[in-house]
Parts: C-alpha cells; sequence; structure tokens
C-alpha cells in the first residue's frame, strides 16, 4: 500500500506554503520620508517611494517579496520589528537613518526577535561627522551597505537574500 502525499498547508492566495516567496522587511527611519528633498548633495534626488519600488522589484527578481515601512518614532520602529517576528518575516533591510548612531532600543529590538538584517546608509557615515561613525546595529547585522547612494537598497536585499538563500 502506498501512501498519498499530504498537501502542504495552504497560503496566501492558494498557494502551498512552499509557494510562497521569501518575506523580507525594508525599514526606513528618520526623515529618510524626506528623501528627493532633503540634502540632495548627500542623499541624491530619488524619493523615499521611487527607493522601495527599487527594492521591492530587486527583491522580485530575486524570488522574494519585500514590504517596505517608514517611520520618524522610535518606539514605532520597535514595534515594527516585533510585529516582523510574528509575521513571517524571513529578515530586515534596515535604514534606522540617525537612530542607526543613538537607539538602544532599535539594537535590543533587532537582537531580540533574531531575525537576520542588513544595516544601510546612502551616504559614507565614516566620512562624515564623527557622531556618525558609531553605530548601535552593526556588530548584529548580517552586513552593511555604506556610501553607495539609493543603490545600497539593491545591494542589501540582494545581501539578505543571498544570505537567507543560502541556511
Amino acid at each position: 500500500m502506498t501512501a498519498t502525499p499530504t498537501p502542504a498547508a495552504p497560503g496566501r492566495a492558494g498557494l502551498a506554503q512552499d509557494d510562497i516567496a521569501m518575506k523580507l522587511l525594508l525599514i526606513n527611519g528618520p526623515n529618510l520620508n524626506l528623501l528627493g528633498l532633503r540634502e540632495p548633495a548627500t542623499y541624491g534626488h530619488a524619493t523615499l517611494a521611487e527607493v522601495e519600488r527599487a527594492a521591492a522589484a530587486e527583491a522580485a527578481r530575486m524570488g522574494a517579496e519585500l514590504a517596505p515601512w517608514q517611520s520618524n518614532h522610535e518606539g514605532a520602529i520597535v514595534e515594527r520589528i516585533h510585529a516582523a517576528h510574528t509575521e513571517g518575516v524571513a529578515g530586515i533591510v534596515i535604514n534606522a537613518g540617525a537612530y542607526t548612531h543613538t537607539s538602544i532600543a532599535i539594537r535590543d529590538a533587532l537582537a531580540a526577535t533574531a531575525l537576520p538584517f542588513v544595516e544601510v546608509h546612502i551616504s559614507n557615515v565614516h566620512a562624515r561627522e564623527p557622531f556618525r561613525h558609531r553605530s548601535y546595529l552593526s556588530a548584529m547585522a548580517a552586513g552593511i551597505v555604506v556610501g553607495f547612494g539609493v543603490d545600497g537598497y539593491r545591494l542589501a536585499v540582494q545581501g539578505l537574500v543571498r544570505r537567507l538563500s543560502a541556511g
């Protein structure tokens, strides 16, 4: 007698669980909602919406799904990281903005969830003011992309998907 295979648990839109793309979260912190307007010599002319679309397209190209999210509020970022843990998010791309250099709370949220993440900075923070040289996140990051402009988001997605796919 042969056993009948058990069907995979249904997921979104009736897809088998194995057919659901790897879920990634893109978190942007304070002032990144002003991309395109804010200091274009440092941050470029691309808007946050353009950056999010490009990052999501890169994720899709690699077989992943990326959900963008932005807040200027530290506590909201902490809560979003907590929620990601229970939503089946496989990893996070995060540009915590100025909170990179000040927020132990965001660092602790990332540590508590143990989700792999890639830290992104549009500018080369090491060539800027000394207070930007320290990151509370870097030591825990799966990778760090610094100074490649908004292309850094695409590079971060590539690196994170490859890291997660490798097991």
